[in-house]
């Protein structure tokens, strides 16, 4: 058996996948016997949990979505599954709800396998091979090389990353990418601002910083390493002899210093594309002779600006145009200025054909402020595939900006950058975890306010604090446990009752939803999944205060202690997997 096989049966092992195959098999049956036609297509048949547990465990919609194949109606074809599937030990009923959905119960038996599933795969409980080895490019974060990190950058870097973990889990092959942005006017800006600090490092009185110039701090240090490397050879030259020079050693100390912010939110990339190195390689050419030749981009002229009258400087200019409203588009795209160097789009467009060239998909991750030109890269990456003749799914994540507070007042801004919070800043005053768990605690394009007073208070309110509670709780119940000579087993697993098995029940979900979120690029459904699966856990934790009977350590009942500290111990596992998923340390005290 290779490892792949090894690996998906191992996956197979979890509860929810494997009555899912329980249900494909007694299908597969009927298709055998004649009730449903040869070639019956399965795909669309779902099991999962009810949306109301009282309904039962799982439910399915085999009988609603195979009925029109059958020739028959779904509740007759809900009859005829019913009665192959209640013979399987594990499923104590099934009944027929409505139109023909089929809701199952199950053994505690059942439940209490998947205690031993959890222990046996471990920190592989949840991980899927759903993905087939796709290679999967993840672009995101993608700042400027201009400066430091910050908050404009903080949450689009932890959603790019969660997702690009997320996705490794869920069986895909993930290349975290980052494109520096590192051919356009903001570098020239930038040097020339390297350059004023590079003076100002040789004695020289800057003054004030003029208009224009990046007035940050963190570009002192950039100028002090450039005297001692450079010397005073350029403190006087002509622009045109430094500019160069300054841009490409002020692009190379910026992405060191964005590098090393990313790091102290556990943030590493495989591969980082420069845009400087894509021109100079004649990639926008290329595609722009690809295109051609698949009468894709034309030379044309583009429509006067809308409004009431074309602004007096406009003039009609022949450039060419991407046929971008034939991919859904509301017009063609220029991918060449009046001058002749390429359009963001044009350059932009190049790229995503080199992305393609070595992955199966693309996702990328930009900040809402770049909703405007999703459309059109789409319709790019589209044209490439067709092309091709190939598919290439591709995905753009938008995530929104997030507001900073303090005891609910906006947040004054750095000294240190000039005009933001850096990303520096935030990890320093309350942690990693902090900061990438709470930025997933809501969906991207959803507004977000960070306050930095909320985000560390010990408090229900507080999903960073109360899913991290969680796991030292039961690190310290398993402490206490072996303290009092017992260790967790499931050797007697048997004598979890209804309550304990509830929790068994929400720990159980944690490989569907790993993949679900991961066919929905939606690694925040974790962090949601893991409050709840912590408020399951502190509930019956706190049900021993009031009932000693139900505490996880039960003086003289040796075995039922032992299997609810195993309980524990596969349920902090769980929480385990997921808080790794989302880049957040376990913690074992609090």
């Amino acid at each position: 058996m290779s490892d792949n096989t090894q690996k998906s049966a191992s996956f197979a092992r979890t509860l929810h996948a494997a009555f899912a195959a329980k249900v494909k098999a007694v299908l597969a049956e009927l298709e055998a016997d004649g009730t449903l036609p040869a070639g019956t297509q399965f795909g669309n048949v779902a099991v999962e949990p009810p949306r109301d547990p009282d309904h039962g465990d799982l439910a399915t919609n085999a009988a609603m979505v195979l009925a029109k194949q059958a020739k028959t109606n779904p509740r007759e074809l809900a009859g005829k599954i019913t009665a192959k599937l209640i013979a399987d030990a594990d499923i104590l009923s099934a009944d027929i709800a409505g139109p023909g959905f089929i809701n199952m119960r199950l053994s505690d038996a059942a439940w209490q396998a998947e205690l031993a599933t959890i222990a046996a795969l471990g920190s592989d409980y949840g991980r899927s091979s759903m993905g087939g080895d796709a290679i999967v490019n993840v672009e995101y974060v993608s700042a400027n090389p201009t400066g430091p990190m910050h908050m404009g950058h903080c949450r689009g870097a932890v959603v790019g990353d969660a997702l690009a973990a997320l996705l490794e889990y869920a069986g895909h092959q993930v290349v975290r990418e980052y494109y520096v942005n590192d051919a356009g006017g903001q570098v020239d800006v930038l040097a020339r601002s390297a350059h004023l600090r590079y003076q100002e490092a040789l004695g020289a009185d800057i003054g004030a910083i003029p208009e224009g110039l990046y007035p940050g701090d963190y570009l002192v240090p950039v100028g002090k390493a450039l005297a001692a490397k450079l010397g005073d050879q350029f403190q006087n030259a002509p622009e045109s002899e430094w500019l160069d020079t300054f841009r490409t050693e002020s692009v190379a100390a910026m992405m060191d210093m964005i590098k090393s912010d990313l790091a102290l939110l556990g943030i590493h990339h495989d591969l980082f594309s420069s845009e400087a190195a894509l021109q100079a390689a004649g990639k926008p050419e290329a595609a722009e002779a690809w295109l051609r030749q698949h009468d894709l981009v034309y030379d044309g002229v583009l429509e006067a600006p809308k409004g009431k009258a074309p602004p007096e400087d406009w003039e009609p200019v022949e450039l060419p145009l991407f046929r971008s409203t034939k991919f859904g588009d509301d017009q063609d795209r220029p991918i060449k200025k009046s001058d002749g160097k390429w359009t963001y789009f044009g350059a932009d467009l190049a790229y995503h054909m080199q992305k393609a060239e070595k992955a199966d998909a693309l996702i990328d991750v930009w900040g809402a402020d770049h909703a405007g030109t999703v459309k059109r890269i789409k319709a790019a990456v589209a044209a490439l595939a067709e092309g091709e003749g190939k598919s290439i799914p591709f995905d753009v994540k938008l995530v929104q900006m997030v507001a900073l507070m303090r005891d609910g007042e906006p947040l004054k801004m750095s000294k240190r950058s000039g005009n933001f919070i850096t990303l520096a800043e935030m990890v320093e005053e309350v942690g990693k975890d902090v900061v990438r768990f709470t930025m997933l605690t809501r969906k991207p394009e959803a507004q977000m306010e960070f306050d930095f007073a909320k985000v560390v208070e010990a408090s229900k309110d507080n999903p960073v604090f109360y899913v991290q509670y969680a796991h030292a709780r039961i690190h310290s119940t398993l402490r206490k446990g072996a303290n009092e000579g017992f260790s967790p087993s499931g050797e007697h697993n048997d004598l979890l009752g209804a309550e304990e098995l509830e929790l068994v029940k929400h720990a159980a979900q944690f490989p569907r939803i790993v993949e679900s979120a991961a066919a929905a690029r939606e690694p925040h459904r974790i962090a949601f999944y893991l409050y709840d699966l912590a408020g399951a856990f502190h509930t019956y934790y706190n049900l021993g205060n009031d009932k000693p009977e139900k505490r996880f350590i039960v003086a003289q009942q040796n075995d039922l202690t032992t299997a609810r500290l195993f309980l524990a111990s596969q349920i902090g596992q769980v929480i385990r997997n997921g808080l790794a998923l989302l880049g957040v340390e376990a913690v074992e005290e609090m």
